[in-house]
């Protein structure tokens, strides 16, 4: 480690792995078997506790405690991890726990993300690459957040819910099961899926025929009078249906929870 990137205030375990490339800022407390890549900093006063492990140019800012034991009352101690990937923003305040031995072992951070102010990402989640956590967003245990999806201010989301691919989340909204892929959702008092999520997708560079096919599909998901299995049947039997609607069909097969209609 290079001193003269370590604020003199910042305690740096003995153990963690910081290259020279990094900057530890003021009142920064690194604990033990925290390992990053080169240059990440963490702007002042940021706790990053172990084990875990961040990748390449990451940035943390003030008051956010990282890789600190799961809230989960049956930890007991248990050698788990925090595994987080490559050009994330950490905002102040943000909370990620490492996981649990029931749950996996690992919390999963992908790359290219914002976590911003407020937000929490509890035990044995995993988030994939380019999802955004907008203010108090709050991940419970074993939620996995796919890629592209925004989670929107002051949401709170169920243990062992699904949030799909390219999903939008409205602020305060409360998510108790799976959230479609391409789908925008949102609720004054229950949670409704209201919309394909057209304009972030375009945003995305989806083609207009992608975006048609998957327009078709939520036509018959949620317009029509079919119920779920008959839309999927509906659905199965069709051809061209492309592999964003192929994605679609999948993840509500494979939902344990059920999914917001």
């Amino acid at each position: 480690m290079a001193p003269m990137n370590i604020h003199p205030t910042a305690v740096v375990d003995a153990s963690a792995r910081i290259p020279a490339s990094c900057r530890i800022g003021p009142y920064c407390v690194v604990g033990a078997d925290v390992e990053t890549g080169e240059n990440c900093e963490l702007v002042s006063h940021v706790v990053l506790d172990g084990p875990t492990k961040l990748g390449s140019d990451n940035k943390i800012y003030p008051f956010s405690v990282v890789g600190m034991d799961p809230q989960d009352i049956s930890f007991a101690g248990e050698p788990t991890r925090l595994e987080i990937g490559d050009h994330n923003v950490i905002r102040e305040y943000v909370t990620i726990s490492r996981g649990t031995v029931k749950g996996g072992g690992v919390t999963r951070i992908g790359s290219h993300l914002l976590i911003m102010a407020y937000a929490h990402i509890g035990h044995d989640c995993v988030v994939g690459d380019h999802a955004m956590m907008v203010n108090a967003a709050t991940l419970a245990g074993h939620v996995t957040i796919e890629e592209w999806a925004v989670v929107g201010a002051l949401c709170a989301v169920h243990q062992f819910v699904r949030v799909g691919a390219h999903s939008y989340i409205g602020g305060g909204t409360i998510i108790t099961r799976d959230v479609l892929p391409y789908s925008m959702t949102s609720a004054e008092r229950d949670a409704h899926t209201y919309m394909l999520n057209k304009v972030g997708l375009q945003r995305r560079g989806f083609s207009q025929q992608r975006i048609a096919k998957l327009h078709h599909a939520y036509k018959v998901l949620l317009a029509s009078k079919l119920n779920t299995s008959q839309a999927l049947e509906k659905l199965r039997r069709e051809s061209g249906l492309g592999e964003d609607v192929e994605a679609l069909v999948r993840f509500i097969e494979a939902s344990q929870r059920g999914i917001i209609r």
